[in-house]
């Protein structure tokens, strides 16, 4: 009996909490689901700012499940599978003006993001969001071509064509993904990188095949590597990651390329099926911050939509025409917009084709080195059973005295 009076004790004191504070007994630490493109969140490398970190600090009762993606249909593939729900993701316009076409966003509460006044009156109201319902400008930036000047001749630079150029072949990398790569060879072609013209895109596809011979690998996160360290002279990229780039080998040089480019807004959403969508608000809302916005930019080494965070931003990088060109260069891209479903399975189909095809010259190149192959085997037979024959006539034979 003695023993159970002190535990006894120890439970009352221990429950007298929950009864007196019921509202701290409530209070749970909520874990949100974040998925974004990898590179694209300062993580505290090189001294800058770890925004998942202070934003866990901030916010003590919200931790944050950080997952990335490569490309906008890997995200978009992900999303329909199911099996994992998110509160957060960053996808590009097109990409935005599809998940609200297939109702798969929720609308924000705004009063949940009040740091939503700092952003430019020029990144509202833009075409894949129109009423400014389900998305948040992150950052945007534009496509060019990346290459090392060690190696690419400067005559050859100023057109998408650098990517088809011969002198190069083995050495150029291409993206891998459909949207991106077909409106390279759109715009070598003339068209429109929104086109749903099926001509237009079987034309786009084959001279994507076209280069494959040329192209040493298809790439997305993993050109950085290859770039940095001079395995690959050139590949289509984003201008903000040049910069990133440029630390690591200064070598490598921005071409904006004549044709055109695409231009592009990534934004801030929630999906539908989140399990904390005010909790993903919040923390929509510290991306937001001036201050933590002009950090994270910064490592990033994109433009931001929100002018007030150049404050807080390295001058160099503001004063950067890469990253913020003039006005009469800006004038010489063009937005995606969400294809339909059928003219986004054209391009499927085609893109499957263009990664699959083997050239006609490749083949026969392959045909004959393996026809040579087989002949020199014939012929080493051949002169070894001769000599093997001679042999054994010089062993057993023996001339007449």
């Amino acid at each position: 009996m003695k023993r159970v009076f002190p535990i006894l004790l120890a439970v009352i004191l221990f429950a007298c909490p929950l009864f007196l504070f019921p509202g701290k007994a409530e209070a749970a630490t909520v874990t949100i689901n974040v998925y974004n493109w990898g590179q694209y969140l300062s993580d505290g490398s090189d001294g800058y700012i770890d925004v998942i970190a202070e934003f866990e600090k901030t916010y003590p009762d919200i931790k944050v499940n950080y997952m990335t993606y490569d490309s906008n249909e890997t995200m978009y593939t992900k999303l329909q599978s199911g099996g994992t729900t998110f509160d957060v993701i960053i996808p590009s316009d097109y990409m935005v003006e599809k998940l609200i076409a297939d109702d798969m966003l929720e609308p924000l509460d705004f009063s949940n993001i009040p740091n939503y006044q700092y952003l430019d009156d020029n990144f509202k109201n833009l075409d894949y969001d129109p009423d400014n319902l389900y998305s948040v400008p992150y950052n945007w930036g534009y496509v060019g071509i990346i290459y090392n000047s060690k190696y690419v001749n400067e005559d050859d630079v100023g057109s998408w064509d650098l990517l088809w150029n011969r002198n190069y072949a083995g050495k150029i990398l291409m993206f891998d993904n459909p949207r991106d790569a077909f409106a390279i060879a759109e715009l070598l072609l003339g068209y429109s990188q929104n086109t749903e013209d099926e001509e237009e895109l079987a034309a786009a596809a084959e001279k994507l095949k076209e280069q494959k011979n040329l192209v040493q690998a298809y790439v997305m996160d993993q050109i950085f590597d290859k770039l940095e360290r001079e395995e690959a002279w050139i590949g289509p990229y984003y201008a903000g990651d040049y910069l990133l780039m440029l630390e690591e080998n200064e070598d490598l040089e921005f071409c904006v390329p004549e044709e055109g480019f695409n231009i592009f807004v990534d934004a801030c959403c929630i999906p539908k099926g989140c399990q904390h969508k005010k909790e993903a608000e919040i923390f929509i809302n510290f991306l937001c911050e001036p201050e933590i916005c002009g950090q994270n930019q910064e490592w990033i080494g994109y433009a931001s939509p929100f002018s007030e965070s150049k404050k807080y931003m390295d001058e160099e990088l503001v004063e950067s025409e890469i990253i913020y060109p003039p006005d009469s260069l800006l004038e010489q891209g063009e937005t995606f917009r969400a294809l339909s479903e059928e003219g986004m399975q054209k391009m499927n189909a085609l893109w499957l084709s263009v990664k699959t095809d083997e050239n006609v010259l490749g083949k026969y190149l392959i045909f004959t080195i393996a026809v040579l192959v087989v002949v020199a085997i014939l012929i080493t037979v051949f002169q070894v059973r001769k000599h093997r024959s001679i042999k054994r006539r010089g062993t057993y034979y023996e001339p007449k005295a």
